[in-house]
């Protein structure tokens, strides 16, 4: 080899490497990153010089791998080779298939158009062979087609004189036979052209007028099914039948259709008929209409009741023809009487919903409840025990929706309030026609005086109640609430009465219309005495879940009848103060001091009156006996307290305190006669008498502090003008003791214990006849 040849084969290498570092660039760059690593590897290696003894070892460490990775590098690439040549060689093979393939194909399109040329000559023989299969159905259906005229009118005959099965027996044979033409017509050709199809409907066209007309003729009989039941079910029967034979052929046209594969058969003109579920339709819309028929006739007005009762008897009149009749003409799975009672059912519904909207009265809504609430479900109705069995897993509903019940109740409660607030008011004026009567009122079996308008209350809202119940608690709830409210508003028109009935009275004593006054007052607390205990009576019924459920301000007439007994005892308490009127401005005067002369005729009065006051039901009786004690000792005191009598000396003082110690077992004697009926409160008035008597009878005026001590112990109300006027009827109390004794009482009053009634309030003091005091000292 020359200089020259080793020159260029030097120079090779170099350029190679150049090429590839053009055409890859990552290669130059991952062989300066392994020198770099290697670099590096090396630096960290030999750092010191005795480690260069081992440099050795490294060199043929790193050329045995070196050698390793290089093996490893040319099997791979050998085997990538094997796998290119492989490839290689299956895609010769596959051209070679597509070449042969190819020429396979240019060959069958070839022949293809060969044979098309052939066999648009066989379309002559193909029409022929068509109209000869068409001939061949034809002249084999030939006698049939003679005979379908024939057949069609005596099948006319059939329907018309209702003997359907032999009717529908023809009829079958004449669809059987239009069937099988049509299938013959379409097997011969694969396909049914539209011109056979009309072809052979024209001709069977009275096949499908007799379908009709004996449809109609069936559901004639099935609508009539409840009247022919109990006179002939033949008919019924027949149609049933009939029903059943249509719904075996529609079953098994379709079970055939669907089973059949390829060329299936198509189904006959007009089918399936579904006549079963026709048959139901049609038996449905007969008992609407029947239905229909009843529950329009005199079903508004007074007459709704009578309706509703007709109702009932129809329902179960048919009821029974269903289930004893027609239940036995029928298959078991029609459940005819489960049926009957739900179209039953429904019509019912929209009839009831219809009449509630109705602008019924109480009587009618009241029909109306008891008859869907409770006869509709009693035991002559859907509660019996034999129906129960038939409707264990039928969920017929509500005739009418809890919403609709709940809206009937509400206009039964408004009609009835109407009818009560208007019967209210007549009692009310007949009450205020009886207090101008010229007569005494009338007394009940107990003595107590009374008159008819609490009885009429009562038995009203009593009445009311006990009807109301009978639809169930919550109108009788609803029902009570409104007769508390309509109590309450005439307690208020009857306290405004006595108001008028009084300041009447005021203007003209002497009016025979008023002449007995205070006897209808009397009675008027006994009505109200009785008012209450119906009107508790009435709330114990309720039950505890309603109060206040209807209405957020629920009815207080207790309230109203507390308000109204008040008004009735201050107008005769006012009646009695008026009677005293002429005798007590002669009370603790001289001539009284002398003779004792008005209080034996207060004592009169206050009998008589009393004697009245028996006469007033309990507690009232003890009020107004209390009262009249509480006012006889307040106007007693009123006229002490007016100082019509000063005593002049030690013997005066005591005679008044005799006197009036005197008029006080007057008194006591009077209340004592009651019988005990006087509850004894908690400050006696009449004991204030004593308690003053011994006040005025004190010899030792110094002594006079300890009794103002005990009388403002036992009356706290007591005031320093009361205790001034008091020293004033002594007349011997001196301007030092009168100071003593009002500077204790001022500084000792002791406050006013809890139901504690005041009797000093009561009783103003007349102001002082002292025209002028000295600033220095305290008026006497």
């Amino acid at each position: 080899m020359s200089a020259g040849d080793q020159t260029n084969d030097g120079d090779k290498p170099g350029a190679d490497t150049v090429s590839a570092a053009q055409v890859w660039p990552e290669v130059e760059r991952a062989e300066l990153l392994a020198r770099g690593a290697a670099l590096k590897w090396a630096s960290g290696v030999f750092c010191r010089p005795e480690y260069l003894e081992r440099l050795g070892q490294y060199r043929k460490r790193e050329s045995q791998r070196t050698a390793s990775i290089h093996t490893r590098l040319k099997s791979m690439a050998q085997s990538y080779l094997e796998g290119v040549g492989w490839g290689l060689e299956q895609l010769r093979e596959a051209r070679a298939e597509l070449r042969e393939a190819s020429h396979t194909l240019k060959k069958a399109a070839v022949e293809s158009i060969q044979n098309a040329e052939g066999g648009a000559s066989l379309e002559r023989l193909r029409e022929v062979s068509i109209n000869h299969c068409q001939l061949l159905a034809t002249v084999s259906n030939l006698p049939r087609l003679y005979s379908v005229h024939g057949m069609v009118l005596e099948t006319e005959r059939l329907v018309e004189s209702r003997r359907l099965l032999e009717a529908h027996a023809r009829l079958m044979k004449l669809e059987r036979w239009q069937d099988d033409i049509l299938w013959q017509l379409h097997g011969a050709t694969g396909s049914l052209s539209a011109e056979d199809q009309c072809l052979v409907a024209k001709y069977f066209s009275g096949v499908g007028q007799l379908v009709d007309a004996l449809a109609k003729e069936l559901w004639a009989v099935v609508s009539s099914a409840l009247a022919l039941a109990r006179q002939n079910p033949t008919p019924f029967v027949s149609s049933v039948r009939i029903v059943e034979r249509e719904e075996a052929l529609d079953r098994a046209l379709l079970e055939e259709r669907g089973s059949s594969r390829g060329c299936s058969r198509p189904l006959p003109p007009r089918r399936p008929r579904c006549w079963r579920e026709h048959f139901f339709q049609v038996l449905e819309e007969a008992v609407c209409a029947r239905f229909r028929r009843v529950s329009y006739l005199h079903s508004r007005g007074p007459g709704l009741a009578g309706h509703l009762s007709a109702l009932q008897h129809g329902l179960m009149s048919d009821l029974a023809t269903v289930r004893h009749l027609l239940e036995h003409c029928v298959p078991p799975h029609y459940k005819l009487t489960r049926v009957y009672l739900r179209v039953s059912h429904r019509c019912l519904h929209a009839h009831l919903t219809q009449v509630t909207n109705w602008d019924l009265e109480s009587g009618e809504i009241f029909a109306v409840l008891n008859w869907v609430l409770h006869i509709y479900n009693s035991p002559d109705m859907m509660g019996d025990p034999e129906l129960v069995t038939d409707l264990e897993k039928e969920e017929l509903g509500p005739l009418i929706s809890t919403e609709g019940v709940e809206q009937l109740q509400k206009k039964y409660v408004q009609s009835v309030r109407k009818s009560v607030s208007e019967w209210m008011h007549k009692a009310l004026q007949v009450e205020l026609q009886d207090w101008k009567r010229d007569q005494e009122p009338d007394t009940d079996h107990e003595g107590f005086y009374q008159t008819s308008l609490p009885t009429i209350i009562t038995q009203m809202l009593e009445e009311n109640a006990r009807v109301a119940l009978m639809i169930g608690e919550s109108l009788r709830d609803q029902t009570i609430q409104m007769g508390l409210y309509e109590m309450e508003n005439l307690l208020n028109r009857f306290r405004e009465a006595l108001v008028d009935f009084g300041k009447e009275y005021c203007k003209d004593p002497s009016n025979n219309k008023t002449k007995f006054y205070l006897h209808y007052l009397l009675a008027s607390i006994s009505n109200c005495i009785v008012l209450k205990k119906s009107t508790e009576s009435l709330q114990q019924q309720q039950s505890s879940r309603s109060v206040g459920q209807f209405s957020r301000t629920p009815p207080n007439p207790l309230a109203a009848l507390d308000r109204a007994v008040r008004r009735a005892c201050r107008l005769v308490m006012d009646q009695l103060l008026q009677d005293l009127q002429p005798f007590l401005p002669g009370l603790l005067t001289r001539s009284w001091l002398l003779q004792g002369a008005p209080t034996p005729k207060l004592c009169h009065i206050l009998e008589h009156h009393l004697e009245l006051y028996a006469r007033v039901r309990p507690p009232c009786r003890q009020r107004l006996q209390e009262e009249t004690q509480w006012l006889t000792v307040v106007e007693y005191v009123r006229a002490l307290m007016q100082k019509r009598l000063v005593c002049r000396s030690e013997e005066e003082r005591w005679q008044l305190a005799q006197q009036m110690l005197q008029d006080k077992q007057l008194f006591a004697e009077i209340f004592l006669g009651l019988e005990g009926e006087v509850s004894v409160p908690e400050v006696n008035p009449l004991g204030l008498l004593p308690v003053l008597a011994d006040f005025i009878r004190l010899k030792d005026t110094s002594m006079l502090t300890l009794e103002v001590s005990r009388l403002a112990a036992k009356y706290p109300d007591v005031s320093e003008e009361h205790v001034s006027v008091l020293l004033d009827v002594r007349g011997d109390v001196s301007r030092d003791v009168r100071a003593a004794v009002l500077d204790l009482l001022e500084q000792s009053t002791p406050p006013l214990p809890a139901g504690y009634r005041p009797i000093f309030t009561d009783i103003l003091v007349p102001p002082s006849t002292i025209a002028f005091c000295l600033p220095t000292a305290k008026c006497a």
